[in-house]
């Protein structure tokens, strides 16, 4: 790593030492199915923390930057991979669609939702919306095997509001309209919900030509529905 990698990594561990609360810290645990040790840190205070850690640092070439992020990722402890993520969404504004590719590491290392929805919201979502050619990548993401590399491909355009390319999205629903898979189907079914508020046409034909829609997808799809 570079001096800046360094320099935010270590200012990340410092802020985070003793910060932790222990009965926190085994509910989080509990709540997470044991995917990773827990410092304790409730989220208000870890984004509070990351703030005083970061402040004085000087903005980072995009290399640096996802340097750090890994180096935190490796860390045992999950409030690091949350940092990870937080840190590229915090210098968002200096990553190019290689950023795209190159947190596929992340996204497939110590994978649970939580983990994965954070990337999704701070780095997935303003990438693809500022970068079109990413297409190609979330299509990659798609026909993978890897149920968390498709769930971030399913929802990767959430947030995107009126920007939403709907066709591309129900493309990608459609192709996973029969994982059963939990985390997929529940992908679809948000991605479907958030739709109807730009699109509830689209979303009506969908489930016409998908009567045999998982439970989960379903649910969450009627429940946009319902709101108009």
């Amino acid at each position: 790593m570079g001096k800046w990698a360094n320099q935010a990594v270590s200012q990340t561990k410092s802020a985070f030492q003793n910060s932790g609360n222990k009965t926190v810290a085994r509910g989080a645990a509990n709540y997470m199915k044991h995917i990773a040790p827990f410092l304790g840190i409730s989220s208000p205070k870890r984004k509070q923390l990351e703030k005083k850690a970061w402040d004085n640092l000087d903005t980072p070439s995009e290399t640096e930057l996802l340097l750090a992020a890994k180096a935190l990722w490796k860390l045992p402890e999950r409030e690091y991979q949350y940092a990870g993520a937080d840190l590229i969404g915090e210098f968002i504004s200096v990553c190019t669609p290689k950023t795209l590719i190159a947190i596929k590491s992340l996204i497939t290392s110590k994978s649970w939702w939580d983990s994965v929805d954070n990337l999704g919201s701070k780095v997935i979502s303003p990438l693809t919306l500022k970068y079109p050619q990413t297409r190609k990548t979330i299509k990659q993401w798609s026909n993978s095997k890897n149920i968390w590399l498709i769930r971030c491909a399913i929802q990767h355009q959430r947030g995107h509001k009126k920007n939403t390319d709907v066709d591309f999205v129900i493309s990608i629903c459609q192709k996973h309209a029969k994982n059963s898979e939990f985390f997929v189907a529940k992908a679809v079914g948000w991605a479907l919900r958030d739709l109807c508020r730009i699109d509830a046409w689209a979303v009506k034909i969908f489930l016409q030509d998908n009567p045999k829609l998982p439970t989960v997808s379903l649910r969450e799809a009627k429940r946009g529905l319902n709101r108009l």
